[in-house]
């Protein structure tokens, strides 16, 4: 079977699995936030910490939720990373310095999982399960639970500005939706040959003799929420190129699956939410159009690459694992990179000069296709709101989005949404190109070098996480922007969300009447592609034109 074959039909196979999981998953999770019931696991847990999960909250209290939640987290795994030396199953290693902890900590609760260390040589078991595997859990959850906010307020009908209990959909999402998930995945890795246990620290041959040290962890329960979750923080260095955590083709594709199928079934439950399944099935068109795009194009720039070294590797095989391929590969990082995973199989510097802009463009484009897990839904909806204006624009109309009317106030959050993140990624960029200390962590010049501190920042304030690996990222300036990058990224966006959805939760729907944009349709999907094309390449395309494009123009 040819390269190309291989790649073409886990593209299908891919597709397939989706598809079939795509209705049950999307009812179920429009179900699991629209019950008004508590499971008893779930009462334990609102009893714990001193919730009241029936008690409606306005914007700014939902907000006040999110907030207080996540500066938990960074404290509690800011402290479990400087204790971890006198911590039981630390297996020996060190406390981790504070500017690495604090952006570890960061990059956790963020879900951008950006790492400046390597696993398998800094972190103990406790740091890794009580810390890190709980913020790939948790983290996961305070996505989708600020999706069902905003969703709540484009369909309310009670004009009370009230989005649901935040501890509730927080408790919900990760007991009723992540957990059971996550533990037949993790089954399914184990059975592919993927490692989970608690060993330590144990000497191996190599091939080349001599011999290695490896250490043991629950690394497919890690593995399979770090892509459900859409995370991507790795075990090891290697991430999911590493046999213990990605061991053959199935798992590989299995992994890709776990990274899409929340987030496209999202927008089942924004239909179901809604009371009109039309409205998720134009979102979940606008999102798979771009996905099956990028990936060709992904597919096409690496397959086709010329020269004599490609032509008898069967493409551009240069820091892609020969397990996987080219098609697996590419499958691979469209996906982390469209959403805010960020795990790897492959190295992505090593990617063709088009191939590391297809990945960067990803990632611009806000991880919108389908996003991570919750915040690819409500970026899209903001994206949404764009394109209702442009169109109300167009035809002298006030603009109109299921019933609720886009103003002033509506139109300035999502205009704010759409800036904050590309005023993080080109400021930080254009300072650290411009001081001298930063660009000694380049590995390369020229384009190429331009393009891994580029990347780097695009990576952190759209919390995806992956890297072009020859930035030495671990250093005091590196840890701490990214780190600033990765808690702004997260965060000021969600104001503006919960922002817009307590204003929209506030307003009196208003009919549909002949002349109401219809949202449902192709040609409202096809407008709402071209407003995120036109947005991203207004704002990034002299980046990208300065970086992968001159890179791939040259080669």
């Amino acid at each position: 079977m040819s390269p190309v074959l291989a790649g073409v039909l886990q593209l299908l196979a891919l597709t397939a699995a989706l598809a079939l999981t795509y209705r049950p998953l999307g009812d179920h999770m429009a179900r699991v936030y629209g019950s008004k019931k508590h499971l008893r696991a779930e009462k334990w847990i609102y009893k714990a910490i001193g919730a009241d999960p029936d008690s409606p909250m306005r914007w700014t209290a939902y907000l006040r939720g999110v907030l207080a939640f996540s500066l938990a987290g960074v404290l509690f795994l800011y402290l479990l990373q400087r204790l971890q030396g006198s911590l039981p199953g630390s297996l020996g290693f060190r406390s981790i310095d504070p500017d690495q902890a604090f952006n570890t900590a960061a990059s956790f609760v963020a879900n951008t999982n950006w790492q400046s260390y390597a696993g398998e040589q800094a972190m103990g078991h406790v740091v890794q399960t009580a810390g890190l595997a709980v913020q790939n859990f948790v983290s996961a959850a305070v996505g989708i639970a600020v999706a069902v906010a905003l969703v709540r307020g484009f369909t309310t009908r009670s004009r009370t500005g009230e989005l649901g209990n935040f501890w509730a959909d927080l408790v919900r999402g990760v007991v009723r939706i992540l957990l059971p998930i996550s533990v037949i995945g993790a089954l399914v890795l184990v059975a592919c040959g993927a490692l989970q246990n608690f060993s330590g620290i144990h000497e191996v041959g190599q091939f080349m003799g001599g011999s290695r040290q490896w250490n043991g962890g629950a690394v497919a329960s890690q593995e399979v929420i770090k892509e459900l979750g859409t995370n991507g923080g790795g075990y090891f260095n290697a991430n999911s190129a590493h046999p213990f955590e990605n061991p053959t083709p199935l798992s590989n594709l299995f992994e890709i699956y776990l990274i899409l199928v929340i987030p496209f079934a999202l927008t089942r439950t924004f239909g179901r939410m809604a009371g009109s399944l039309r409205q998720g099935y134009a979102l979940l068109a606008t999102m798979a159009t771009i996905w099956l795009g990028l990936t060709a194009l992904m597919m096409w720039t690496e397959f086709h690459h010329g020269g004599p070294a490609f032509d008898v590797a069967g493409g551009a095989m240069e820091g892609k694992e020969t397990r996987f391929g080219i098609g697996g590969s590419s499958l691979f990082a469209v996906a982390t990179t469209l959403t805010s995973t960020g795990a790897v199989n492959s190295f992505h510097s090593s990617y063709t000069g088009f191939g590391g802009g297809i990945e960067m463009l990803g990632m611009q484009l806000g991880e919108i296709a389908p996003g991570g897990v919750g915040s690819g839904l409500y970026g899209m909806l903001v994206m949404a709101v764009i394109a209702v204006f442009v169109a109300g624009l167009m035809v002298g109309r006030t603009p109109e989005y299921l019933g609720k009317k886009i103003g002033t106030r509506e139109i300035k959050l999502a205009a704010c949404y759409i800036l904050i993140t590309p005023a993080l990624v080109l400021g930080f960029t254009a300072v650290s190109m411009a001081l001298p200390t930063p660009k000694d962590s380049m590995l390369n010049s020229g384009a190429h070098g331009f393009s891994e501190i580029l990347y780097a920042y695009t990576s952190g304030a759209n919390n995806n996480g992956s890297a072009f690996g020859g930035l030495s990222a671990d250093t005091n300036w590196f840890n701490t922007t990214l780190g600033l990058a990765m808690l702004l990224g997260r965060f000021l966006p969600m104001v503006f969300v919960l922002a817009l959805a307590g204003s929209l939760a506030r307003q009196q729907p208003v009919p549909t009447t002949a002349g109401t944009l219809r949202t449902e349709k192709p040609l409202f999907a096809g407008l709402l592609v071209g407003a995120i094309l036109i947005i991203t390449g207004l704002t990034y395309f002299p980046a990208l034109a300065l970086g992968p494009l001159a890179e791939g123009l040259a080669s």
